[in-house]
């Protein structure tokens, strides 16, 4: 059973109060420490005053969108690497690919399992805060450096801002460097999901993963059929 860590906050945001009432018992029962919003502004204001570690963000808000959201999110250097599970009720590939392409972790659609969700949370939360690695364990990959400790990487001593999903996803690549990785096992040794949640997840994870990393992105090969394998040149100068 998932345990919350240290009683983390997480904000709710949902403009149906039966929603928010539900998520809200779930997650306090298993630990967390919970507030709530239901528009857009309320959640933009939420979450800069009380830096959540999670946001549970509905797409469809009053005045708002939950896209527009999740922009303001991720724009905002204060709260960039707030971990956001999105809820939709729309079923729609595009809609979930949207949303993932703006720096969501993870997606739920409506009607959902509380315990499902609960669990999520804690998968998310647990790839937020993994490690345990001290400041000086460091992989270097061609122009890529991973800073385990500080979860940071680098490409070409320069920093490149990466969410948490984007981080473990690139760890995961690297620590398994030259060798084919699967998109259903991708989902789950990174986001903790069972192997029949749409692998489009991990496609369009590795597309911003790549975009942010510039040349050094294609590293990250695409072995059709397959999966990714980061590939590592042969020689760099020292």
């Amino acid at each position: 059973m998932t345990t919350a860590t240290a009683g983390e906050r997480v904000l709710v945001v949902d403009d149906e109060p039966d929603i928010v009432a539900l998520v809200a018992y779930h997650l306090a029962k298993a630990g967390y420490r919970v507030s709530t919003a239901s528009s857009g502004t309320e959640a933009i204001e939420a979450v800069r005053r009380e830096r959540p570690s999670l946001v549970v963000l509905d797409l469809m808000l009053p005045g708002m969108t939950g896209y527009e959201v999740l922009e303001q999110i991720r724009a905002n250097e204060p709260t960039r690497d707030v971990a956001v599970l999105m809820l939709t009720a729309r079923r729609e590939e595009p809609d979930r690919i949207h949303g993932l392409s703006l720096g969501a972790d993870d997606y739920l659609t409506k009607p959902f399992s509380p315990q499902e969700l609960v669990l999520r949370v804690g998968a998310i939360l647990r790839r937020v805060g993994a490690g345990g690695a001290t400041s000086g364990d460091r992989l270097q990959l061609g122009a890529i450096e991973i800073d385990l400790g500080a979860h940071q990487v680098k490409v070409d001593g320069a920093p490149i801002e990466l969410t948490p999903t984007e981080f473990k996803l690139l760890l995961t690549l690297a620590e398994r460097r030259g060798r084919v990785q699967g998109r259903a096992h991708l989902l789950e040794t990174v986001w903790e999901a069972a192997p029949d949640i749409q692998t489009r997840t991990v496609d369009m994870h590795v597309q911003r993963l790549r975009a942010k990393l510039g040349a050094a992105g294609d590293m990250i090969e695409t072995v059709r059929g397959f999966g990714y394998r980061l590939r590592v040149p042969q020689s760099r100068p020292a």
